[in-house]
């Protein structure tokens, strides 16, 4: 699932740096493709162990590095117990609320439509930050925030008018990923604010997905039962991709992104994703387009590019 950093907005290094191009396609490729593995697992394991076991398995990770390297480690032994409290409030948001709901609303709603739906996390996010961070909007961002959101009303408005369509069942996806949107929106503002940007970003990362998964594993075990597991090579290939690529690896790259060429330019990454997901949607779950979907796909990407391109 794509976040906002308080990474510096200077760029550091030139755009097309070869660096760079492999960190923003690396990103790219692995986001696009993260929305058709949850969906390969849902009907597998119980979607909130898929998710306990993703962030228990990641954040181990992250955690095994930062007391393996001195310099991480002596950051991580830094946190005070305040900050071990904001870490748990990002938790709880972006690696809890955020990702259970977007597990669930895949049980509603094909991948792609899902990612496009959290495309428009930056839409949240700089409503947010303009009330509790006092960025400004500018005419050019709200504008294309409104072409995006028309683009996704036409998108949806064929199944929702539709008499022989599940209606309830396409409502309560919206629900849950909008809701979802909500929640990795919170967790994002939050590692903006001074609290956040004066805070390590591997530690605070590592920290975050560890009390994640253990709030996950509460929750798992309350709503579902005891753990449940599934050996088949597709759900431990599909659990192993998402923790270790798409959590570890591509949150890693995201972030040293974020830092070479600063958090706008980063954030076109949410344009590309979503295509990408959608095209692997129609590929591997018979998404049908009709003209009117087709239009509000265009429609709602143009209004990301609009909305970026006068995003502060």
């Amino acid at each position: 699932m794509t976040t906002t950093s308080g990474a510096p907005a200077t760029p550091q290094v030139r755009a097309f740096n070869p660096a760079v191009v492999a960190q923003f396609a690396g990103v790219t490729l692995i986001w696009g493709s993260t929305w058709i593995v949850i969906h390969s697992q849902l009907a597998l394991v119980p979607p909130a162990w898929s998710v306990a076991y993703r962030f228990l398995l990641a954040g181990s990770v992250l955690l095994a590095t930062c007391l393996l390297r001195r310099d991480l480690r002596q950051q991580l032994l830094g946190f005070a117990a305040r900050d071990h409290g904001f870490a748990l409030i990002v938790a709880l948001m972006q690696f809890s609320i955020n990702f259970n709901l977007v597990y669930i609303a895949q049980r509603y709603l094909t991948s792609g439509l899902v990612a496009l739906l959290f495309a428009l996390l930056l839409v949240p996010n700089a409503v947010l930050g303009a009330v509790f961070l006092g960025q400004r909007l500018t005419r050019r961002f709200v504008a294309g925030s409104v072409i995006a959101i028309t683009g996704l009303a036409l998108m949806f408005g064929r199944d929702l008018l539709s008499a022989g369509h599940d209606r309830a069942g396409l409502l309560t996806g919206l629900g849950f990923a909008l809701l979802s949107v909500l929640g990795a929106s919170v967790g994002n503002v939050l590692q903006a604010t001074p609290r956040g940007r004066a805070l390590p970003v591997t530690p605070l990362l590592a920290l975050a997905m560890a009390y994640g998964s253990l709030l996950n594993c509460a929750y798992a075990w309350v709503s579902a039962g005891p753990p449940q597991i599934n050996l088949s090579p597709l759900y431990i290939g599909g659990l192993l991709y998402l923790a270790l690529v798409a959590s570890v690896l591509a949150f890693s790259l995201y972030y040293r992104l974020l830092r070479n060429i600063g958090p706008g330019p980063a954030a076109y990454t949410s344009v590309l994703i979503p295509v990408l997901a959608m095209a692997l949607s129609t590929a591997f779950e018979s998404y049908v387009w009709s003209p009117l979907a087709a239009a509000g796909a265009a429609l709602a990407i143009a209004g990301m590019v609009l909305a970026l391109s006068g995003r502060r």
